[in-house]
């Protein structure tokens, strides 16, 4: 009888498995135009050339992310596409431009440094020269203290180390079979790991202000998150854009190598002096959020109101292009439509692409885009559009090829995904995992309980080298592997635009507040 039970346990969970299987059809003609034009008449180089090289970085509301959405926009209405526009969300708040910065050893000798303005500072007045005083601790009472001999100097953030970590790794590198069989949840998250970030990051912008109100000329500093080499500077931040966090000091993040050098000459008695200058600009004439849509019309009368969506995020960091993080998803999703609508499909439901901004600054782009579209996570109070949309894809993992997908968690697409994959595993499209992965976009569309995928991407140079850095630009995108990675989008998306059926749903989610409001809303 127990043998009966466990039987019949085994068929209640295999059997939706095996009629999907089984009813899943692809029309394998047309993934084979959608080959041929993905792989063979290619448009990924062109259209990262115009993203990155032309429109520069794209911090979300700078000129470079105004230039990139006017461009996509217009490049979108070209190839057919309807609604092309950039859609506001809500307020987002200042943008701001780098006009000019540089940063030099003056004593004890000449050197110029590699270092970057940090996102949303101040500006120098002009060139200002001043010898550094080394910040050994972020402690208001030891600020306080020493405020007397900061007045008037640069100030250098102590690093939390002072040398580098043995080299003994290649930067690049791809998935083995083996790896992909063994792939756990990326990205992700931890429960309450926020909320234990929140003080470490309040703290940082109190002692910036403390600084500023002790005559403090700028601050110098590294990575608050990585610690890059050979020339490699990670530059993000936190919280520049909101009204509240203006006016702030000029502050310049160095290279790992330049920061070393200066701390180890003030500790063995030497003075250092540097000349900065940082010259910066706030935008406030539209501080609205702006996500980039546009779509290819879905065609049948019972199914057109439906929708499939794809995308990745528009916004960058400053110091390159962000030709990985995230120009890569965005070239991949951009060449995607194109490739359908070049072969003139006329899609059964409605094929949008978005790109969103403020991914950056935690998804608040794609969140709000659901929230005003869909629902709100903290409630479930959902919107009747909330029930029309089949899937959203992402593609925000560098501009590896894309190896398989992760599946969120969600049995009733393992099938169907497995199916798709087929015509692409001589591509190296082959896996689908039970994991999850996290900190990107389809996480919004999750949260209100629509089908949000994420692809498996090969690393690449991405976490080592890219993500986040001076590094990003349009040379570090590998293009054989963004044509196979649009193609594979382009026929997922096709394949959800045609089947008969929207995509199978998990369960829906309890209410709860979106995992990045919190923090959007400890930073206001």
């Amino acid at each position: 009888m127990r043998s009966a039970r466990c039987l019949l346990s085994i068929l209640i969970i295999i059997l939706p498995v095996l009629i999907y299987s089984q009813d899943e059809k692809i029309d394998t003609a047309m993934v084979r135009r959608i080959r041929e034009e993905g792989l063979d008449h290619s448009q990924v180089s062109e259209i990262a050339h115009y993203l990155t090289d032309v429109s520069g970085s794209r911090l979300t509301n700078s000129s470079g992310y105004r230039r990139a959405g006017n461009w996509v926009v217009s490049t979108l209405q070209h190839w057919g596409l309807e609604n092309a526009k950039l859609e506001p969300w809500g307020e987002f708040g200042f943008g701001w431009d780098v006009e000019k910065s540089t940063l030099s050893l003056k004593i004890p000798y000449y050197e110029p440094l590699i270092a970057y303005p940090s996102p949303w500072c101040g500006s120098t007045n002009g060139a200002v020269g001043s010898d550094v005083f080394l910040l050994e601790s972020n402690d208001s009472g030891y600020i306080e203290k020493i405020a007397s001999q900061i007045k008037g100097k640069i100030v250098l953030l102590q690093s939390r180390d002072s040398v580098l970590p043995g080299d003994f790794s290649p930067d690049a590198s791809r998935y083995s079979d083996t790896e992909l069989v063994k792939l756990k949840d990326t990205y992700m998250i931890p429960p309450g790991a926020l909320k234990m970030f929140m003080p470490i990051i309040t703290k940082m912008i109190r002692e910036r202000k403390l600084l500023m109100q002790k005559g403090a000329l700028g601050i110098l500093s590294v990575s608050f998150g990585s610690t890059g080499r050979d020339g490699t500077v990670f530059v993000d931040g936190f919280g520049g854009y909101l009204k509240n966090a203006q006016p702030q000091l000029p502050e310049m993040i160095l290279s790992s190598d330049a920061c070393f050098k200066i701390e180890r000459l003030i500790h063995s008695g030497h003075r250092v002096q540097v000349e900065m200058e940082v010259s910066t600009h706030l935008l406030s004439d539209d501080t609205q959020g702006y996500n980039v849509v546009g779509e290819i019309p879905g065609t049948d009368p019972s199914l057109k109101a439906e929708v499939v969506m794809l995308g990745g995020h528009m916004d960058s960091w400053q110091s390159a292009t962000g030709a990985t993080d995230n120009g890569a998803g965005c070239i991949a999703a951009m060449e995607a439509v194109r490739i359908l609508k070049s072969l003139g499909v006329r899609p059964k439901r409605t094929i949008r692409i978005a790109l969103w901004g403020g991914e950056e600054q935690g998804l608040i782009g794609s969140f709000h885009y659901v929230k005003n579209h869909f629902g709100d996570p903290a409630n479930m109070r959902l919107k009747p559009e909330q029930t029309k949309i089949s899937a959203y894809y992402n593609l925000d993992n560098g501009s590896g090829k894309i190896r398989g997908i992760f599946d969120q968690g969600n049995d009733g697409v393992v099938p169907i995904f497995k199916k798709w994959l087929e015509p692409f595993y001589d591509l190296g499209a082959t896996f689908v995992t039970h994991h999850n992965t996290g900190s990107t976009d389809h996480l919004s569309f999750d949260a209100v309980g629509i089908p949000g995928f994420q692809f498996i991407q090969d690393p690449l140079d991405y976490e080592t080298r890219t993500h986040h850095s001076n590094m990003d630009n349009y040379d570090h995108l590998q293009f054989n592997d963004l044509k196979q990675a649009s193609t594979v989008l382009a026929a997922f998306v096709y394949n959800t635009a045609m089947r008969s059926e929207k995509l199978p749903r998990k369960p829906m989610p309890k209410p709860e507040k979106f995992i990045f409001e919190e923090f959007e809303d400890a930073l206001k």
